[in-house]
């Protein structure tokens, strides 16, 4: 049997193993860390349809000059003298338009739709297996200034457009939802249609999954090449291996520009870092929330919570910035004045890269140039959202079936 390689094993890598397998692909998943600790496993976990707004949006311009100057704001970029910055941010400057957020609201709706579907499908077929923690309760955006208010009702009113539900609350309804503590806001938005999960279950139960299944796991390998014939990619060279292939899937977030350069063309990807940390959930959140100013996630999972955000574009850099997670936890009692929080001890902060296109849009297709290699990557703070619909995505076109959905606004080469 022909095998296919992944490389890159997070949530999109493994999901695409998992609808590779089913198709009887031999897969082996090779990955540059231990695989144990990584973005897919400490994020919010948030399932969000009604994220059809990109990254690269009118009015993120003006917004991210203003954060820039202080270390805890939700979105920092570090000003610094590096050339693929540079070229990122004329990229996203180019994409902050009204007409590209018009363009790419279909697709971002649809993969994520797909995707809310497939996690349904996953969870009925799995249910004795594994515990997602998958709460059906929608996402509530909390607001507390009238600019913002602004935005997130005119935002309703575009996602309601689109076919999604939206209802827009005021404090007596926000009361009624979180009945045991104060929620200091002016009103909110709750889109009934989200979900969230728990990321780390979602991921050991894959690996384990997948595991029993015959995927073949390389962790700790590093890249450094690709051996190339006629369109095609024919091997995978690692520091220890020389891996033949019949076909190769890129879902290595972050890192998949420095594998496009391998492979001869450009990425446009940086990484943005984010942050999470759990506290003992007391007196008890009930809802998954966005505390939007602040661009805060709150996922409750019944006696723990995990709060989690920022957006600081920082490369590959993997290091804790402390005022980031300050920036954080400062926010929790500005919404929720009478929970019990505490700072988080260090080795408790969990970090990961997501990997960040300029447009705000996913690459998923094929690499420009080569018959056998595609790529998933670029869902930025999206991944678990998006990853069930990438995963079928790619394994349909690896199989050459024609993909459930249009797909153009992801193509890798746009750039």
């Amino acid at each position: 049997m022909k095998r296919t390689i992944i490389i890159g094993g997070g949530v999109i890598g493994l999901f695409t193993a998992y609808y590779l397998n089913k198709q009887g692909v031999e897969v082996i998943i090779v990955d540059k860390s231990d695989m144990q600790d990584t973005t897919s496993t400490g994020n919010a976990g948030m399932i969000v349809p009604s994220h059809i707004i990109p990254l690269s949006a009118p009015g993120m311009i003006a917004k991210g000059v203003a954060w820039m100057f202080s270390s805890k704001s939700p979105f920092y970029i570090h000003p610094r003298l590096d050339r693929k910055l540079l070229e990122w941010s004329w990229l996203f400057y180019r994409s902050a338009n009204a007409k590209h957020v018009e363009k790419s609201i279909p697709f971002l709706k649809n993969i994520s739709l797909l995707s809310k579907a497939l996690y349904q499908e996953f969870r009925n077929e799995h249910k004795d297996a594994v515990d997602l923690e998958m709460a059906e309760k929608g996402l509530m955006m909390l607001y507390q200034t009238p600019e913002v208010e602004k935005e997130e009702v005119e935002f309703a009113h575009l996602a309601r457009q689109h076919g999604l539900e939206a209802e827009v609350l005021n404090p007596t309804d926000i009361a009624k939802i979180e009945p045991n503590l104060e929620v200091k806001a002016r009103g909110a938005v709750l889109f009934p249609g989200d979900a969230h999960l728990s990321p780390s279950n979602l991921y050991n139960f894959l690996k384990k999954y997948l595991l029993e299944k015959g995927v073949k796991f390389l962790p700790n390998r590093k890249v450094l090449g690709f051996e190339k014939q006629g369109g095609k990619v024919t091997a995978v060279l690692t520091e220890s291996e020389y891996l033949s292939a019949n076909k190769v899937i890129l879902c290595s977030g972050a890192w998949s520009a420095e594998l496009a350069q391998m492979l001869g063309f450009k990425l446009p990807m940086l990484g943005g870092k984010g942050y999470s940390f759990m506290q003992d959930n007391h007196p008890e959140i009930l809802q998954a929330s966005i505390l939007t100013e602040m661009k805060v996630a709150v996922s409750p999972y019944g006696q723990q919570v995990r709060f989690g955000g920022t957006m600081e574009i920082a490369g590959t850099d993997e290091s804790i910035n402390i005022n980031r997670v300050k920036g954080i936890f400062e926010s929790i009692n500005k919404y929720y004045p009478g929970f019990q929080s505490k700072f988080p001890d260090r080795e408790k902060i969990w970090k990961g890269l997501r990997p960040c296109s300029p447009d705000g849009v996913p690459y998923i297709g094929a690499a420009p140039g080569y018959q056998n290699v595609w790529f998933g990557t670029g869902h930025g703070m999206m991944g678990v959202s998006m990853a069930p619909a990438t995963g079928k995505i790619l394994t349909d076109l690896h199989e050459g079936h024609a993909s459930t959905m249009d797909i153009k606004a992801f193509e890798v080469g746009r750039f």
